[in-house]
């Protein structure tokens, strides 16, 4: 099926198939993505649960970005000028392949000689010119909204009554803890100035660092949607956590992490507003991030037609949820720098 897709492709975009490789996927992953030489990515939707609106609301959006001066990863059209294919029946888009490398691929090292602390402000810049850019965005074709998927009736269709975490039955336990945060959130204010369209998966797997300048180039707005920006910000709060999770001492956790969080502040306020009241609601945000991570875990079980079996540390996040434990627990005796974000035995 490759081969026979890859010829298709490649008699649309007018590449060589001897210069595709196949990029390994990851635990959930919804496509198939291939490095076309050193330039460009194709990816493949393989998933039927999006529309062709939904793949044409992403690209237009991707492209409304670049156009507006953002470090983010373009499509490219066809030989047709279409900058989305139809090859049987999956959505098939190619995309410059974002400049410079992943953090993790450097063994989590910055630039030589360079504070750590320019990285974050960096990250919280790019991050802010993508939501400046999106407070200005009237689209075409309108990518789904938050609300539209994490809702009272989804998540009572998607999390049985008898699921088990922990030894015990948790279903019902999830779902009410789930829907008190959905209250608080429809409480926020929704406005011009903090809602619209996000990454929603604003982290260190999904933007290149170019080593030489430490421009952040981003890439992967699969999941991008009509938000609080906040969400946003509070996804990079959870994904600076590694940081200093090594540490045993709670209050230096703490002061790191509000360090890390206003350096990264600094830098997003180059680009965009964001006031001190919208701020104060992080951590329901990160709460809101916690949501997410957990939701996917259920689908990615249900999708693949597996039993709900959470692994320790899926069931730190379902035990962080339940028992009202804010900020991933990072702050709480659950945390253990042994076994981070996983259940103690």
């Amino acid at each position: 099926m490759r081969k026979d897709l890859l010829i298709k492709a490649a008699q649309l975009y007018g590449f060589d198939t001897a210069s595709v490789k196949e990029v390994p996927g990851h635990k959930g992953g919804r496509n198939l993505v291939f490095m076309i030489g050193t330039d460009s990515v194709l990816r493949v939707a393989t998933l039927s649960d999006r529309s062709i609106e939904d793949y044409e609301a992403e690209i237009e959006y991707v492209h409304y970005l670049s156009e507006g001066g953002a470090s983010v990863a373009d499509s490219i059209p066809s030989e047709k000028e279409n900058r989305i294919e139809i090859i049987d029946g999956m959505a098939v888009t190619m995309f410059e392949a974002a400049k410079g490398d992943q953090i993790a691929d450097h063994g989590y090292q910055y630039i030589d000689g360079v504070p750590i602390d320019e990285y974050f402000y960096l990250t919280g810049k790019a991050l802010g010119k993508i939501h400046a850019l999106s407070k200005g965005y009237r689209p075409i074709h309108k990518r789904f909204d938050f609300f539209e998927k994490y809702n009272e009736k989804y998540f009572e269709s998607l999390i049985p009554d008898d699921f088990f975490c922990l030894h015990m039955k948790m279903g019902r336990r999830v779902k009410d803890r789930l829907h008190e945060i959905l209250e608080e959130l429809r409480k926020l204010p929704q406005n011009s100035e903090n809602y619209g369209m996000v990454h929603f998966d604003y982290s260190d797997g999904n933007y290149n660092i170019e080593y030489d300048t430490g421009r952040i180039n981003v890439f992967d707005f699969d999941n991008c949607r009509t938000c609080w920006y906040l969400y946003d910000i509070a996804n990079l709060w959870s994904h600076g956590l590694g940081w200093i999770a090594w540490n045993n001492d709670v209050n230096e956790r703490r002061a790191y992490m509000e360090k890390y969080m206003q350096t990264v502040i600094n830098g997003y306020r180059t680009e965009c507003t964001i006031t001190d009241e919208e701020l104060k609601h992080l951590d329901l945000m990160v709460n809101a991030v916690l949501m997410e991570n957990i939701i996917d875990v259920f689908e990615i079980m249900k999708a693949a037609g597996k039993e709900f079996d959470f692994d320790t540390e899926e069931s730190y996040n379902v035990k962080c949820l339940v028992e009202g434990l804010s900020w991933f627990g990072f702050y709480s005796d659950i945390f253990d720098v042994e076994s981070p974000f996983e259940v103690k035995n």
